[in-house]
């Protein structure tokens, strides 16, 4: 289903995400999720890349979502209800975790059986922090995603901490990987949490992704 022409979806992602939006469930076991509901958009990425800062920074919130700088902070899959229309997912970091090595592995596993059969997932956003690019272990997450025909999409996160020019260098190099990837799309999103740059248009696409399911 295509988006309504002629929408703006600027504004249509501001009015979404300013709506009221309340944690509802965590799970630390892929059979402990919530029953199923409306479209969930998840967030996943390497331990510390700013999950929980993108989460806040969306919903114009400082504390919704917990943030430490300590990788591993996340130990479950945290969902939240924006307004009963789209559920946000704040998932637990993958990489290089300070925890457990069999904690690490259930987490992990927890991870890719939410990724590969959670019918209401409606997209994932794969983040990647741009002053390091995508690691190996990024790429076996958009590898799953791939598989199990997850439409994913890539955000660089941190771009306030890198000059204009590593910015684009970093944007072209992930967009020629991206092509070769048959579930992602197409566009990057360069963000800052801290500066607020490009979270409308995050939102925005997130908007459209509603509309394009006929859940706007």
């Amino acid at each position: 289903m295509s988006a309504p022409e002629g929408m703006d979806f600027v504004e249509v992602g501001r009015k979404l995400f300013a709506g009221p939006c309340d944690f509802m469930w965590a799970a630390d076991r892929a059979d402990g999720l919530p029953p199923p509901g409306p479209p969930e958009i998840a967030f996943a990425g390497r331990s510390n890349v700013g999950k929980s800062s993108l989460v806040n920074a969306l919903t114009g919130r400082k504390t919704l979502a917990r943030i430490s700088n300590t990788p591993g902070r996340t130990q479950q899959l945290n969902f939240f209800d924006l307004a009963g229309k789209l559920r946000l997912v704040d998932m637990p970091g993958y990489g290089h975790a300070a925890v457990g090595k069999d904690k690490k592995a259930n987490w992990d596993a927890n991870l890719r059986a939410y990724l590969r059969g959670r019918q209401p997932l409606a997209r994932v956003y794969v983040l990647v922090d741009s002053r390091h690019g995508a690691k190996p272990v990024d790429r076996e997450i958009m590898d799953l995603l791939d598989r199990s025909a997850v439409s994913y999409q890539v955000v660089l996160t941190k771009t306030d901490a890198i000059g204009q020019a590593d910015r684009k260098a970093r944007i072209e190099g992930m967009a020629a990987e991206l092509a070769k990837r048959p579930a992602a799309h197409p566009d990057i999103l360069a963000l800052s949490a801290k500066t607020g740059d490009a979270v409308p248009e995050l939102r925005a696409a997130v908007a459209r992704l509603l509309a394009e399911r006929g859940e706007a």
